[in-house]
């Protein structure tokens, strides 16, 4: 399920779908349908100007960010804090001997912070490879040296190092915790993947509260026109994948609801 869905994303992401589309329409060009492709190429050119003049991808990213209210409110008997991975690039830290971060480093300062704030609290770290083929290099090994590094105490953290997506991710740090798995948990993950993540982690069987971290938008709407192409089509791509997983997961039955939300104050 993990390579076919790798290889779904790389069919329907916006941008290879554009690319596809529009490279379609060029070869067509060169043949006997070329009116066909002449459809073909003003149709990606124009949607992708279309995305990257509107600020399509800025709401849909917001709208998910949007979704669980940012620094919630922490019983002080919390019973844990698992971080996501999904920002360490292990194979660079792997190269040059030192923690290197994708965007998204907020997890992690957070996170520490957190682990500060709650000493009690027992501390997950889930992070495997995202990678199709090459699985030997673990996020998870990258995270404790920077976590060794940062100061956080030697022997605090439980890393879980197979997973490979978000519902691994919950399965196998549920049968890491073991016993310790009882209460409730704070979620720490970027605020643009929080829906999906709650809703596997629910499946799951968690109790658990988000603590969204990692934002691209200010939350109040305030998106302008303009000639973006880059900035646009980015956008849109992250903010995709998420609406995509969402649908998918709910299809395959890995989350209870299409849009995972708060269920008030008990269960954020």
């Amino acid at each position: 399920m993990f390579v076919i869905s790798k290889l779904f994303w790389l069919i329907v992401n916006p941008v290879n779908v554009f690319i596809f589309v529009l490279t379609l329409g060029a070869v067509l060009l060169l043949t006997r349908f070329k009116r066909m492709g002449q459809k073909l190429v003003l149709l990606a050119t124009g949607l992708m100007l279309f995305f990257a003049i509107l600020p399509v991808g800025g709401w849909l990213t917001e709208t998910l960010e949007n979704r669980f209210p940012g620094n919630p409110e922490i019983p002080h008997d919390v019973a844990g804090i698992i971080v996501l991975g999904g920002t360490i690039n292990q194979y660079i830290t792997e190269t040059r001997g030192q923690p290197s971060l994708w965007a998204g480093g907020e997890r992690f300062t957070e996170f520490v912070y957190l682990a500060r704030r709650f000493p009690q609290a027992r501390l997950i770290f889930t992070g495997g490879s995202g990678a199709l083929f090459d699985q030997s290099l673990k996020e998870a090994d990258a995270a404790r040296v920077m976590f060794d590094r940062i100061g956080l105490e030697e022997g605090r953290v439980l890393y879980e190092r197979n997973s490979r997506n978000t519902v691994e991710n919950a399965d196998l740090s549920r049968e890491l915790a073991g016993e310790r798995f009882v209460g409730k948990w704070v979620l720490v993950t970027s605020a643009l993947h929080m829906p999906r993540a709650v809703g596997v982690f629910r499946k799951a069987g968690w109790t658990i509260l988000p603590y969204p971290v990692d934002y691209f938008t200010d939350g109040r709407g305030s998106f302008e026109l303009g000639f973006r192409p880059l900035g646009g089509l980015m956008a849109l791509n992250r903010a995709g994948r998420e609406w995509i997983g969402l649908l998918a997961y709910r299809i395959l039955g890995r989350i209870d609801d299409l849009f995972p939300g708060p269920r008030g104050m008990g269960d954020n």
